[in-house]
């Protein structure tokens, strides 16, 4: 009998990746959509990349509502719960995404783990690990680390996903019905890689932004990185791999500087004239986030170099990140073959 996984969000950048990856190895995968008419183009776009999508079914469940979930999760052996909020601009209100983020993974874990589900696997992220003060100018973030999401400087999303993972875990140490081998979250970093199903948006934007001009320079942070395409081998080796329940695997690679990112895009693209050519000074960047959300999500980071601990997640779940150069390449190339970046002819 073909085992079933529940991937939520499945439109999402992650999460069309996982599924593919999920229908290669033979898998049944159920995926949530908010609306099963948009959810379709994504089922549309796998078939036209080559995969086989005749195990693939759709039904509609929202993280903001029970509706939906206690079917959704029925006879699912694993579940890869990737749905998230993740604003393209970050919300003046710290604690805005917080009920979404918490209230879904609840009803995910409840109704998930209430009907027999053997793995949870969850996407939190790695600005759950990165947020906290004194970290100094070189942060190596391990396994244990945790963003303190009371630190006032910390925005939106951050905080969001630090409650959420910290609730799951609090969850499932609160069920004694419940292993805490039955779960385990993958950490990403800045996930990059080829946007295939044209959903991208959020996760590339940084790039997109790059390309036109919204940058004139950049901020100095350095994040590590890491290609979709092995963000997703990591989730689809979480679920089964029995080693890494109970366990927070950072799904990050090579970490490199914002400016280092523009000069890798600007040698493959020299045609390019609005890439950002320098670094703004980190007094200019601090004045710039007092008026500008989308710049008060990097103050906490300005000059540090975070760089993932993260060699127990390639012994465990066997994938080793590709190069980080080769996964914003593949973003931008996507990017461009989309129509999402005009470059001058």
């Amino acid at each position: 009998m073909t085992d079933t996984v529940l991937v939520t969000g499945l439109s999402g950048f992650i999460a069309s990746h996982v599924a593919e990856r999920l229908l290669g190895r033979g898998f049944a995968v159920r995926g949530t959509v908010r609306d099963k008419k948009k959810g379709q183009a994504i089922v549309d776009k796998l078939a036209v990349n080559g995969v086989d999508v005749t195990a693939l079914e759709l039904v509609e469940a929202d993280l903001d509502s029970d509706a939906g979930w206690h079917d959704a999760v029925q006879d699912c052996r694993y579940i890869q719960h990737i749905a998230s909020p993740f604003p393209l601009e970050a919300p003046s209100d710290r604690e805005a995404l917080v009920p979404a983020a918490r209230a879904g993974t609840m009803r995910v874990l409840e109704n998930g783990f209430g009907a027999g589900a053997e793995r949870i696997v969850m996407t939190s992220s790695m600005v759950a690990m990165m947020g906290q003060k004194g970290r100094g100018s070189h942060m190596r973030v391990t396994e244990d680390d945790w963003s303190d999401p009371d630190w006032r400087p910390l925005t939106a999303y951050p905080v969001s996903k630090t409650r959420a993972e910290l609730s799951a875990w609090a969850y499932v140490d609160a069920q004694p019905q419940t292993d805490r081998e039955r779960l385990t979250t993958v950490c990403p970093g800045i996930v990059f890689g080829p946007d295939t199903y044209k959903n991208g948006g959020a996760s590339l934007g940084l790039i997109k932004a790059m390309f036109e001009g919204e940058f004139p320079r950049v901020p100095k942070v350095a994040y590590p990185i890491i290609d979709v395409r092995d963000c997703a081998a990591i989730h689809v080796k979480a679920m089964t791999q029995k080693e890494a329940g109970g366990r927070r695997l950072m799904a990050a690679g090579e970490t490199l500087w914002f400016q280092q990112i523009a000069e890798i895009l600007a040698k493959a693209y020299p045609q390019a004239e609005k890439l950002p050519k320098s670094e703004f000074p980190n007094l200019m960047v601090r004045l710039v986030g007092l008026f500008d959300d989308r710049v008060k999500g990097v103050l906490p980071d300005l000059g540090i170099f975070h760089e993932a601990d993260a060699a127990y997640v390639s012994s465990l779940t066997h994938v080793m990140p590709r190069p980080a150069k080769e996964a914003i390449l593949a973003a931008a190339a996507s990017l461009v073959a989309n129509g999402d970046v005009k470059l001058p002819s």
